[in-house]
This record gives structure tokens, sequence and C-alpha cells, in this order.
């Protein structure tokens, strides 16, 4: 950092990404990740930053990154809850930072669930 104006660069930035984690309301999508200690540990906080990013940066006002303890699969994570009003809760499972520009388009832009990515009975 070598000046006030890029010190200020890095906080509107930071502010932008904070303000995708506040609390969402009803008419809002929800984007859940798992950040226990297993989800920490299996790479969750480089997928809670790549969402945050990525909302910020396509402008998904209406989508509300956060994060949650233990969801109960550890050996699945990085698990990630999306929660659309009127649909059901769609779990993705191994989430990793390159998925994530893929389900934010596919999913939060398009509406459409990737199925790869996404718990079954057959895991």
């Amino acid at each position: 950092m070598k000046s006030l104006a890029e010190l200020n660069e890095i906080r509107n930035r930071v502010k932008q990404e904070l303000n995708a984690r506040e609390t969402a309301g009803e008419s809002d999508t929800r984007v859940v990740i798992g950040m226990a200690t297993c989800g920490i540990a299996a790479g969750a906080r480089p997928v809670l930053a790549a969402f945050s990013h990525e909302v910020t940066t396509r402008k998904l006002a209406n989508v509300k990154v956060s994060q949650t303890g233990c969801i109960g699969l550890c050996k699945l994570e990085p698990i990630v809850e999306v929660i659309r009003p009127g649909e059901p809760k769609v779990t993705y499972i191994r989430v990793t930072p390159d998925k994530v520009a893929k389900i934010v388009s596919e999913h939060l832009v398009n509406g459409r669930v990737i199925q790869d990515y996404m718990l079954s009975e057959n895991v």
C-alpha cells in the first residue's frame, strides 16, 4: 500500500464484500457455507471468500452469503447450501473456489441447479 487512495480502494472493496454477507431478507437467496473446524480444514475459508467476491463483482443485491457451524457431513466438506425463496434447499458438496463461479452463474443467476456438485443418496 503506497497511498491513501489505495487504502480507500481496499476499504471500499472489503466493505462491498461484507455487505454481501448481511442478513438476508425473505425475498433474498441465501448462500450458507459450513465453517466449523472440519469445513475450515477442508478449505471453506477460500470458498466463502470466493462467493463473497463473485456476488459483489456481479452486483447480486438479492443474494446474501453467510456462514454456519457444522452441517454434519464432515467427509463431504466444504459444504454450501443454497436457499432460494419458494424452492427446496440445494446442498453442494466438496466445493472448491474453482466451482464457485459456475454455481453463481448457473444456479444463482440462471436458476439451474448443478447436479454434478450436489449431495445425492449415492455419496
